[in-house]
């Protein structure tokens, strides 16, 4: 831009270094400082999300690897089961056969095989007779009145009960001392 005495603004500025500096421009530093401002909280805000959503995939990681273990350890429950009858028949077949013989040898093979797999795949007895009654594990079936022994104790085992691991496949079915 031309000036009246001929002189473009920018020829007209002379500075004197040693003495005068130019005034800042202020209001293009406020901006930026304030954009600046922005991104950061937006990066924190961002780095935060990022933290939370790391968490609830290592959870989610964690609760699906539990549940699938759960799974494997427990599949079997349901086969297991089923085969509790059939014990239960067998030693049903060897308290009503106690005489020596190939047909209760026979039985008495079969039966340890079976128990023996059931073993082995983490099936155990629940133990009951003398036992304090606990209906966490035991069905009392009758509360038998006695006046010697212990009150609140397993008398008879009427039907054997099973654990799968530390889950109960089916409780014990007892007779329980009740003090009279």
């Amino acid at each position: 831009m031309n000036r009246a005495n001929g002189k473009t603004e920018a020829e007209g500025m002379t500075l004197d270094p040693e003495r005068e500096l130019p005034q800042p421009e202020n209001e293009g530093k406020d901006e930026q400082a304030q954009e600046l401002e922005r991104v950061k909280q937006e990066r924190d805000q961002l780095f935060e999300r990022l933290a939370r959503l790391q968490a609830e995939f290592e959870n989610f990681r964690k609760r699906t690897q539990r549940e699938q273990t759960d799974f494997r350890q427990y599949a079997v429950a349901d086969a297991v089961k089923s085969l509790l009858p059939t014990l239960d028949s067998f030693e049903r077949a060897l308290q009503s056969h106690p005489e020596p013989g190939e047909l209760r040898s026979g039985i008495e093979l079969i039966y340890r095989q079976l128990r023996d797999s059931l073993a082995r795949l983490g099936v155990s007895e629940v133990e009951a007779e003398g036992r304090e009654f606990d209906p966490r594990v035991h069905e009392a079936i009758e509360m038998v009145p006695v006046s010697e022994g212990e009150d609140n104790h397993v008398l008879q085992v009427l039907q054997r009960g099973y654990t799968l691991k530390d889950r109960l496949l089916r409780p014990a079915m007892v007779r329980v001392a009740k003090k009279s």
